[in-house]
């Protein structure tokens, strides 16, 4: 007869235990060492034809070849980026998703809305940041006002009478903020995003909108819209004949950017991975040349970099619906 002895027993499990451990930590590797191994997801919170859209394209394909991997580009447009942020957020934390960000989404929101569905800090891995780019006060070619001096004096004499389109927090605060600080009022109308708002501005349904640069470069050389000034302090690198609103409006300026985020939780090896694979992205000539045909001026920093600029966002965008004298949603 065998005579089963509980601490034999338990030493037997123990060992099993160890045994099982062992094998997963391997395979805990093997699955590290292996990332990335299936197609990678770029969600772009905004409409295909917008900043955030072309951008994003770039950086996707871009990134999909450092890593080795094919990658899909999901646009999921609305609320003012605000689908596409809670797309990511509900994401698993894997290195498969990412969120092609921008100062809308992750700065802005906070103060545009009362609530936000997702915390752009808490919720959010930073990976690094691509650009910045300015808005250009666009208005059809017949317009009568050449320059901004001009729009002013012609928004003073038709109180009520200009109606402008916005499709981000960029195009909204551009024109909230320059009729507060000039002593003009407007009628706002919100697109999903701003190509929509240039048709109908095309169309004559808007007597002005504000498009980030690359888009607004575009127009101008269709000769049917013209630019009168940029949001920035200092001319856009694709649009040096268009002056500063600042040199009219003194101290008025006001920008956006464009970063790249994953869901929270990232696993240390896969961040520095992918951070290791966007840092090459962003030194590529060809990539750098393509972003700045975008209309974007490209400005990389780091994960941790990134992180600050979104801290210091935050802030600096309070103040600016503030000075707008934007009510949150």
């Amino acid at each position: 007869m065998t005579i089963h002895h509980p601490l034999k027993r338990q030493a037997a499990r123990l060992a099993a235990a160890a045994t099982l451990a062992l094998l997963a930590g391997w395979s805990g590797q093997a699955v590290a060492q292996a990332y990335p191994a299936k197609p990678l997801k770029f969600v772009i919170p905004f409409s295909a034809g917008s900043a955030t859209d072309a951008v994003g394209r770039i950086i996707a394909q871009a990134m999909g070849e450092a890593l080795g991997q094919t990658s899909t580009v999901d646009n999921k447009a609305g609320a003012n980026g605000i689908l596409g942020a809670e797309a990511v957020k509900g994401a698993p934390g894997d290195g498969y998703t990412f969120l092609v960000t921008t100062s809308t989404t992750q700065a802005a929101n906070v103060s545009l809305y009362k609530k936000l569905p997702y915390d752009p800090v808490k919720d959010f891995t930073p990976i690094g940041k691509i650009g910045e780019t300015g808005f250009i006060l666009m208005v059809q070619a017949d317009f009568p006002a050449k320059d901004m001096k001009e729009f002013i004096a012609y928004g003073k004499a038709n109180p009520g009478k200009l109606a402008y389109g916005h499709g981000s927090s960029g195009s909204l605060v551009s024109a909230a903020l320059l009729g507060q600080m000039a002593g003009l009022d407007f009628l706002s109308v919100p697109y999903k995003s701003i190509p929509p708002a240039l048709t109908d501005l095309l169309g004559g349904n808007l007597q002005f909108a504000f498009a980030d640069v690359g888009n607004a470069v575009s127009q101008m050389n269709g000769g049917r819209l013209k630019g009168l000034g940029v949001t920035t302090a200092k001319r856009a690198g694709k649009a040096p004949q268009v002056p500063p609103i600042g040199d009219t409006v003194k101290d008025y300026a006001m920008g956006a950017w464009f970063g790249l985020m994953a869901p929270a939780n990232l696993p240390a090896d896969v961040k520095a991975k992918v951070g290791t694979a966007f840092a090459a992205v962003m030194a590529k000539p060809e990539v750098r040349e393509k972003i700045q045909n975008a209309g974007i001026d490209v400005d990389y920093q780091d994960s941790a970099q990134l992180a600050k600029t979104i801290d210091a966002e935050i802030k600096k965008w309070a103040g600016w619906v503030k000075a707008a004298n934007i009510t949150p949603e």
